[in-house]
């Protein structure tokens, strides 16, 4: 392990970094089918589909909270320590909510129109995956590759759970101020791109 990680263990360095990824990539990977297995609703219903793909990711958080738990106890156990800092985990949760939401609303859109989206966001997410620093730590990307890193919104994400479950520190301040601004740029553009779109469901659906 590199010097500062805060453990010696590579599963729980591993552990750490998947967390706020796969709250990400569940509720990106179900919301892009979400709007066509729920057609029923959207077509003989007077719904607000908009919803569709924010439950989804209110059941990833459920799902991610159990996780989350178990890592701390792993923490406490083998690294002796419970952080202060958790408590800032929450505001976290909730701009990693405001991307992937954003996100889950365009790909859900997408999909209603081209039926392959869903299976081309497999894809994208599974390189997203590899540009992300949860196998190896920030030093691993070098060259032009540091420009994909420094692009990549889950990544400062990624360390930032690592600072506070493996360190027991605070995350850098500046790292949440940029997820912050990518979570709610994709918020709004997903929302507004989502409303374009919604008024042909019906007819597609």
């Amino acid at each position: 392990m590199p010097k500062g990680a805060g453990t010696t263990s590579y599963p729980l360095f591993l552990f750490a970094g998947m967390l706020p990824w796969l709250l990400f990539s569940e509720t990106t990977q179900r919301s892009a089918s979400s709007l066509t297995e729920h057609a029923n609703l959207i077509t003989k219903t007077v719904f607000p589909s908009e919803i569709i793909p924010v439950s989804v990711f209110l059941s990833s958080v459920v799902s991610h909270l159990l996780a989350l738990a178990l890592m701390v106890v792993a923490a406490g156990v083998m690294l002796n320590q419970i952080s202060i800092f958790l408590l800032v985990l929450p505001f976290y949760i909730l701009v990693i909510g405001l991307f992937a939401v954003g996100v889950g609303w365009i790909v859900a859109s997408l999909q209603v129109f081209l039926r392959d989206t869903a299976q081309l966001v497999t894809v994208i997410l599974t390189l997203w995956f590899w540009t992300t620093p949860i196998f190896v730590t920030d030093d691993s990307f070098r060259g032009w590759s540091r420009y994909l890193l420094l692009a990549n919104p889950i990544g400062y994400a990624v360390r930032s759970y690592r600072a506070v479950l493996l360190t027991s520190s605070l995350p850098d301040l500046r790292d949440f101020a940029i997820i912050t601004a990518y979570g709610v740029t994709a918020f709004v553009v997903g929302g507004l791109f989502f409303r374009q779109m919604k008024r042909g469901f019906a007819d597609v659906l």
